[in-house]
């Protein structure tokens, strides 16, 4: 790095790992002409922050294990979820845009940009707050009081939502910036048809869902503790975008009432013979290959594109996007990213 500054570095590590990753392993990546000045928004939070202890294998690297301290055990605890408080800063934006201008206003265009978009995941909150095991087991347990505390957090996400919507702060994401689990939103569907430029809402962008923990609950509870709450912010969006890493091959049937689905996830712990028969072309695979490969001690290409083909042909008669993702490590050896780029274009262009 050369700046000095972490506001320089922040911008010289996205103009460098771009370059990196186009000199590299481009796939289908769109490098626009322009860069983005995100504005600032000061978001309070829903009022709880993980308790955490980590362990580490490599204390260079930034993945870790996480063992999370219980702080919601009982009904008195829901009083701990707050609804957020949004606040948009209008003289840090101007002050990071005007900066922004000076380094690059005669090589890129700068464009002030609001908040294209959220993750929307909230068991990947609760789990912070329950733990995992208590977070699953009290599926079972304590039904009405999961149900009284997905009620508070999606309803305090609903009203930061509306805050962001009221404000203006929103963004359209229809364009080169990465949906959900997968890949660009580019589309033609987006925004909507009465659409003011000057005021974007939640439904002329791409929404998207996940709750990665139910991998293991059955579709039934799956829909009654997640996706009965998730739908009811989904649906505020134009087009949505379903899944993560859970397996959501066997649960199409209850997905299919999520509105303005257009992609699910299909990750590597699911069956892509279930996902295409159940699928078929009435959405997006958003299919995950296993990353376990770039983990192995050994390094072989071909075993790789075996692997990528027979799946592939799996899912020929549907629409598909490829998403390499959940690479914890290369074994520092990044030309595996390299090959593998290679590889899989060849394979799908072919």
């Amino acid at each position: 790095m050369k700046t000095d500054s972490a506001f320089a570095r922040f911008l010289e590590a996205r103009l460098r790992r771009t370059i990196y990753a186009w000199d590299h392993f481009p796939v289908d990546s769109i490098v626009e002409p322009d860069m983005p000045c995100y504005i600032v928004v000061e978001d309070t939070g829903f009022g709880i922050s993980e308790q955490v202890r980590i362990a580490t294998t490599d204390s260079s690297s930034e993945i870790y294990s996480r063992e999370f301290t219980k702080q919601i055990k009982d009904k008195e605890d829901l009083e701990k979820v707050k609804i957020p408080t949004v606040r948009f800063d209008r003289q840090e934006t101007e002050r990071m845009y005007q900066s922004m201008c000076s380094i690059f206003g005669d090589i890129l265009k700068i464009n002030k940009k609001g908040i294209p978009g959220f993750w929307f995941a909230p068991w990947d909150e609760l789990i912070r707050w329950f733990g995992v095991q208590d977070a699953l087991s009290d599926l079972i347990l304590k039904p009405d009081f999961v149900h009284k505390i997905m009620e508070r957090l999606t309803n305090s996400y609903l009203r930061q939502l509306d805050q962001y919507e009221e404000q203006g702060l929103l963004a359209l994401n229809n364009s080169n910036y990465r949906i959900g689990s997968g890949g660009l939103g580019y589309t033609d569907e987006l925004p909507h048809k009465d659409f003011n430029p000057n005021h974007v809402r939640a439904k002329d962008i791409w929404g998207c869902g996940a709750a990665q923990i139910f991998s293991g609950v059955s579709s039934v509870m799956h829909e009654e503790f997640a996706l009965n709450y998730e739908i009811k912010y989904m649906s505020r969006f134009g087009l949505n975008y379903y899944g993560c890493c859970e397996p959501l091959d066997k649960k199409i049937d209850i997905l299919k009432k999520i509105p303005n689905l257009r992609k699910i996830s299909i990750s590597p712990w699911a069956d892509l013979n279930n996902a295409s028969e159940n699928i078929g072309i009435d959405y997006v695979i958003s299919y995950k290959p296993s990353p376990s490969f770039f983990a192995a001690d050994s390094w072989d290409i071909d075993v790789m594109k075996k692997d990528l083909e027979q799946n592939l042909n799996k899912v020929k008669n549907c629409i598909v996007e490829v998403i390499m993702k959940d690479v914890s490590t290369v074994k520092y050896k990044p030309k595996r990213l390299w090959d593998w780029a290679k590889m899989a274009m060849e394979l799908v262009e072919n």
